[in-house]
């Protein structure tokens, strides 16, 4: 004989319950939940014989319990269960007990139901003949479900014989509402893509403070008369402060924790963007050490991110984590250089430089209220997602000192420094110039410049966590991390190389476009190489070997933002390219050679 039955919650405050005999439905009862903390009963009583002349009536809810605590993460959970048949009358109470055995379903099966969103409830109250347990005798249980969890159970065959013929009432299970702490979506959603969508969000920011001087620079250099020299000056200029807190800020995370420093360094730059105009009227140098202070803010953001992540993330989320968080650079990109237009036409090119930096106000908020530097640290981490994260390994110490010797020692940090040095300067020039580019070259106006300046950023955030998903697939199915880390470079690598080339030679704005979106969107699957191997090589010290990597990286933006000026001044936009392409299959040997996705520091 099998029965079972299927515990569902349509939505908040809904739940269904439904049983079913040998794949037969059998009762289907609905209660709604009115209000918040209100308890709610459910009932079902499944009659069927055993049998001939007997029927017994049973309602049990301790196969619920058996079935779902501590067991929702598990692929097939399934163990011994008891069911408690009880007669209660004026005069006595008896109760019987025979084994069984049950199954849980997580994918459609002969319940046909899908495990679906996790909810959870704080208390279990069983109740007999209507009438609730005092509080003090109430049976509670700490009971964690999936919306939807069906479950069936085989009952020994030869124990209902020892069963005396009675009928059993039916019992209720009381459940207190805890919608307004445990059953809100956003209360069981995972912790540590909170972190990442955080992170997303500060990358956000941190690019639609950055490039909205690309757009801004044209009013501007014609307002004060900046030739081209001057122009790449002021765009370099961020790069000046950026370059210094690279390793700073990656020893700074690595000592302190990620969540101190991003916040510091989002606040930091958010101040500089609001002081970039008054600096600009002030006078030029002025403004070039306002721009650098805006890059000593955002020179500690990746070290920070990619800290905090090497905490949050196993590894076989890491790519996809990562592709995400970068993304909402990309996605900062299109949206700065979509709005910066607007709003200089509408108003002027000030209020691109105020509005933009506002908004590091909200997202500070929101940072120093949900965020924690490592899951030890986190007092509301599930014990469930805690142990997923952390996995069996031990917790380690805060870092003290940085190994310098030991880490300037190995091969595979050389190979993280250079490539990322020769992927920098061909992104910084497209991040920096292309507004430039598109017109002066192909002849668009301030809005279109910002338009098709969109699509190849764009085109980078989809790319990224297209890259994600295909490298974290790659590494669940077994294929190495070294592998799957070279395989996704050499796509950031050669992608580029090649659509730059042939942007040398497009013959319509249409072709220059597409060449120019095809090379950012390759260029994105870089997440999940190079970006990605910090945390693979060294999660400890996941901040610092960041910091060094993309300190080279920097300079390949220092030199390949002044020097675009220079070629430009004295030369073609052909000469720019030429050096991306050298630099871009300079980078795809040394991190073919080189690099490897195994772990290397303690």
């Amino acid at each position: 004989m099998t029965v079972g039955g299927t515990l569902s919650q349509a939505q908040l405050g809904h739940f269904s319950l439904r049983g079913y005999q040998d794949k037969q439905a059998l009762q289907v009862y609905r209660v709604k939940n009115y209000g918040i903390n209100q308890r709610i009963s459910l009932s079902w009583s499944s009659s069927w014989s055993m049998y001939p002349r007997r029927e017994i009536t049973l309602k049990r809810v301790i196969c619920l319990r058996n079935i779902f605590q501590g067991r929702s993460e598990h692929s097939s959970p399934c163990g011994a269960l008891s069911y408690n048949v009880c007669e209660i009358s004026k005069h006595s109470k008896s109760e019987r007990r025979f084994p069984g055995k049950f199954m849980c379903f997580l994918s459609s099966k002969s319940s046909n139901g899908n495990w679906e969103q996790s909810r959870h409830l704080a208390k279990l109250a069983i109740s007999l003949n209507g009438q609730w347990q005092d509080s003090e005798n109430r049976e509670r249980y700490g009971l964690r479900f999936k919306a939807r969890a069906d479950f069936e159970a085989d009952i020994g065959a030869d124990e209902p014989d020892l069963v005396p013929s009675f009928k059993v009432l039916p019992e209720s299970v009381g459940v207190e509402s805890v919608v307004d702490k445990e059953s809100v979506w956003w209360k069981n959603f995972p912790k540590r893509w909170v972190i990442v969508l955080l992170c997303f969000f500060a990358f956000l920011l941190c690019n639609m403070d950055r490039v909205n001087m690309s757009i801004a620079i044209l009013p501007m250099s014609t307002e004060f008369n900046w030739s081209p020299t001057t122009v790449g000056l002021v765009q370099s200029s961020f790069f000046w402060g950026y370059l210094l807190t690279q390793i700073v800020g990656g020893i700074w995370a690595d000592k302190v924790g990620g969540k101190m420093v991003l916040g510091f360094g989002v606040v930091w730059w958010s101040i500089a963007t609001i002081l970039t105009p008054i600096a600009a009227k002030v006078g030029l140098p002025f403004l070039l050490l306002v721009r650098a202070l805006m890059g000593i803010g955002e020179g500690v953001a990746m070290p920070a991110m990619n800290n905090m992540l090497s905490k949050w993330i196993p590894v076989k989320e890491r790519s996809r984590s990562l592709a995400l968080v970068y993304s909402g650079m990309y996605l900062g990109s299109v949206t700065g250089l979509a709005f910066s237009p607007i709003l200089i036409q509408r108003f002027n090119w000030t209020s691109v430089f105020y509005s933009f930096g506002s908004l590091g106000a909200i997202w500070f908020a929101l940072w120093q209220r949900n965020a924690y530097s490592s899951p030890l640290d986190d007092p509301e981490l599930r014990k469930e997602e805690k142990e997923l994260i952390l996995g069996k390994s031990e917790p380690k110490e805060p870092v003290k000192s940085i190994p310098w010797k030991l880490l300037l020692s190995k091969a595979p940090v050389w190979a993280l420094i250079i490539s990322h040095f020769c992927h920098n300067w061909g992104t910084f020039i497209l991040l920096t110039w292309m507004p430039t580019y598109y017109n002066q070259v192909l002849k668009f106006n301030l809005t279109e410049s910002g338009l098709f300046c969109v699509l190849p950023w764009l085109t980078m955030a989809l790319c990224a966590n297209l890259g994600g998903w295909i490298a974290d697939t790659l590494v669940s199915r077994g294929l190495s991390i070294t592998t799957v880390r070279k395989v996704m470079q050499s796509i950031g690598f050669l992608g580029p190389a090649f659509f730059l080339t042939q942007l040398s030679h497009a013959k319509s704005p249409a072709m220059a476009v597409l060449c120019m979106t095809c090379s950012q969107g390759s260029d994105a699957f870089s997440q999940s190489g190079l970006y990605c191997n910090h945390q693979d090589i060294g999660p400890r010290y996941a901040g610092v070997l960041l910091g060094l990597s993309n300190t080279a990286g920097v300079l390949a933006g220092v030199f390949g933002t002044a020097a675009t000026g220079y070629i430009l001044q004295h030369g073609s936009w052909d000469g720019v390219f030429k050096v991306a392409v050298g630099l871009y299959l300079l980078g795809t040997v040394v991190w073919n050679v080189f690099a490897t996705g195994e772990r290397i520091f303690d």
